[in-house]
């Protein structure tokens, strides 16, 4: 990245000195958000504000009716990636989290029981927190210090009011994989609903959606889009139990005030983020391309070689898996003879490494790998880093390290 500093005046005399110098820039909080974004996302996101604008659903001319055709590929794609064959199951929604609020507010009603993992992002914990206020209950199956869910700790938890089982498929703090499939086959076994949180493998890995019964995903991390535009895949039968949380405009049945009772409308009221879900399209079309396999296998290449580096480093401390065996490219290290704060700072500052450090939203999943409460400085590779990158990060981290 190239810098201009500007050094002006002394006590003396005043005088401007440019220094221009080139600096790594390295960015690992893909968890967060994924940098850069798939080849051509902005263009067509400029594009489309630029030449076309207009909305979908809302008026009687060509524009608009190409763009609903637009959203629809979009939909169908989606519904491709997942296995499902069906874009009327796919809704689109603001985030992740606005998908999770929808389902969970809008599925369980007083009295009901539901039951998630000690490993969930606040965007699960929170909704389950806010509803236990209103009479419902919720228990938590406890993972081990890697975040690795024992099947076997759902079972006695199952009561006759249980309704669902919530849960990510891959921690954001250390990256662990959940065993999606294991868990569909005990609510299949006692006739609960399944609501998976993609956040961290949608476009990662290749994700199956006909064994459960909603899949939430979010566009801005693995799938590389942008911000602003998340969703779910539902089953249709699942859709008719739960009602909808918003309220509206959906340019259909505008004869009614009850709302549309159909597939996706039901669930999006409202104008859509259309730029978003058309960067969505093309970042898909790009994943497809290189491949899910490819991808996860390079993300994979780089996390083996980080995890190994650091764990040589005295002083460092990497928290869950030590392996590449079910995970993500998400990895967590604690200092523990120095701040986590001081450490990341350091990073960013003297080495333009930019990581996420604190407890990531995810306070529960802390508290299960014994880092709560100074939380770890988490770094998540994406498919556009490099083996330099990592090299460059470890390197970074032994000089730190001596200085403290």
């Amino acid at each position: 990245m190239l810098i201009k500093r500007y050094g002006i005046k002394n006590s003396a005399t005043m005088f401007m000195k440019e220094m221009v110098f080139d600096m790594k820039k390295i960015y690992v909080d893909n968890s967060s958000t994924s940098f850069p974004k798939a080849p051509g996302v902005s263009d067509v996101i400029k594009e489309f504000i630029d030449n076309v604008g207009c909305n979908v659903n809302r008026g009687g001319y060509k524009d608009s009716y190409d763009v609903g055709l637009e959203i629809f590929k979009a939909r169908r794609l989606i519904s491709d990636m997942f296995h499902t064959g069906d874009p009327q199951e796919v809704v689109f929604t603001p985030s992740v989290t606005y998908s999770l609020n929808v389902l969970l507010q809008g599925y369980l009603k007083k009295g009901d029981h539901i039951i998630t993992t000690s490993m969930e992002h606040n965007s699960v914990m929170r909704p389950l927190h806010a509803l236990f206020q209103r009479g419902i209950a919720y228990d938590i199956a406890r993972c081990d210090n890697e975040g690795s869910l024992d099947i076997e700790s759902i079972i006695p938890l199952i009561k006759s009011e249980t309704k669902a089982i919530v849960m990510l498929h891959a921690s954001n703090v250390c990256g662990t994989v959940m065993p999606v499939e294991k868990v569909a086959k005990v609510c299949s076994e006692n006739g609960l609903k399944l609501i998976v949180d993609t956040a961290q493998t949608a476009g990662i890995l290749d994700i199956d959606a006909n064994n459960i019964d909603v899949l939430a995903f979010t566009g801005h991390k693995g799938l590389l889009g942008t911000q602003g535009i998340g969703g779910f895949v539902i089953k249709k039968e699942f859709a008719k139990e739960i009602d909808p949380i918003i309220a509206g405009g959906t340019g259909s049945q505008s004869d009614k005030f009850e709302q549309p009772d159909m597939l996706p409308d039901k669930f999006e009221s409202g104008t859509m983020n259309i730029p978003a879900i058309l960067g969505l399209k093309k970042a898909i079309k790009y994943i497809q391309s290189v491949g899910t396999k490819e991808i996860y296998e390079k993300e994979m290449e780089l996390t083996a070689a980080f995890l190994s580096m650091a764990q040589e480093i005295e002083g460092v401390r990497v928290i869950g898996k030590k392996d590449v065996s079910d995970r993500v490219a998400v990895v967590s290290l604690d200092f523990p003879e120095s701040d986590n704060a001081a450490i990341a700072t350091q990073l960013d500052d003297k080495y333009n490494i930019m990581t996420r450090c604190g407890l990531h939203c995810a306070p529960s999943a802390h508290k299960t790998l014994n880092t709560y409460p100074q939380g770890t400085v988490r770094f998540s590779f994406g498919y556009f880093n490099t083996m330099d990158d990592v090299e460059y990060i470890i390197r970074s981290i032994k000089e730190i390290i001596k200085m403290v």
